[in-house]
């Protein structure tokens, strides 16, 4: 069954000088702050931007793959940790993005782990839905 997920951003004024908010209108969890210096200059303002967006929503959906694929494989993990870095380039948008994972997966040695790695990066939704960006890991065991 097909499921859909709900976001509205809200703009006011000019791209460099205005400010908006974006909600997450699917499970009500949060109205969040933006600006264009929380995009492109100043990360830590306590102000969100569509590309840690892109990275929340990327290294979720990559750690729910991985985790489906090992236990598929036979080796289900006990912990899978991922962090998404997206970086931005003002002037020509968004120019790669990189996944971090580590892992505790019993029975599972570090080849056979990288090969899960390396399929949860292409087939989880997320990555396939940005295609058309770079798209590094960097994946160990712990």
């Amino acid at each position: 069954m097909a499921t859909t997920r709900t976001a509205n951003a809200h703009w006011e004024g000019s791209l460099m000088e205005g400010a908006g908010r974006v909600s997450l209108d699917s499970s009500g969890i949060g109205t969040y702050d933006v600006t264009w210096a929380s995009r492109a200059e100043n990360a830590a303002s306590g102000r969100t931007s569509p590309e840690e967006l892109i990275a929340a929503a990327h290294s979720t959906c990559y750690s729910m793959a991985l985790s489906h694929g090992l236990a598929q494989a036979g080796t289900p993990p006990e912990k899978v940790d991922t962090k998404a870095d997206v970086t931005f380039q003002p002037g020509e948008g968004i120019t790669g993005i990189h996944l971090t994972v580590r892992a505790s997966v019993p029975g599972l040695d570090a080849d056979g782990f990288a090969a899960a790695a390396e399929g949860a990066k292409e087939n989880c939704p997320v990555s396939k839905a940005l295609a058309g960006t770079k798209i590094t890991l960097d994946a160990a065991l712990v």
